[in-house]
């Protein structure tokens, strides 16, 4: 609940998937001389910098586990399931305690949709305004 998902343009806005916003800029180098025009621009240049930083966090598991670095010939579950198990160790190695934010298998509900491509199409919709509202909040406590 209020999580969600940081995804390129090449995903569709789905409920828990917030994209890009598209045709706004949002590459850092080019806010190195200017300040952002406007809510959309800065939650792109928000979203990019977040985006960056779990790519690096995925550099940091590829280069303490080298099994994520390589090819998977797994089912998809497991590779799931291989990505949690070596972000609790990384944790545990740093921290040497549990990560509070990995919660343990039995408490994950899977979600199983039953919508209609109408209902698919309100929720993307219900999703945008979210979204809206994210960059207006960021653009608000600049």
């Amino acid at each position: 609940m209020g999580k969600y998902y940081l995804v390129d343009t090449g995903y569709a806005t789905r409920p828990d998937f917030i994209p890009l916003y598209r045709g706004v800029r949002y590459h850092l180098k080019e806010f190195c001389s200017r300040t952002t025009a406007n809510a959309k621009e800065l939650f792109n240049l928000r979203h990019s910098s977040a985006r960056t930083s779990i790519e690096r966090a995925f550099g940091s598991l590829k280069n303490c586990f080298k099994v994520l670095a390589s090819r998977y010939f797994f089912p998809f579950k497991t590779q799931v399931d291989l990505v949690l198990a070596c972000c609790t160790l990384y944790n545990y190695i740093l921290t040497g305690s549990q990560d509070e934010f990995i919660h343990a298998e039995e408490d994950w509900v899977p979600r199983v949709s039953q919508t209609t491509a109408w209902d698919q199409r309100e929720e993307a919709q219900e999703w945008a305004a979210r979204r809206d509202q994210i960059a207006t909040k960021m653009l608000a406590n600049k």
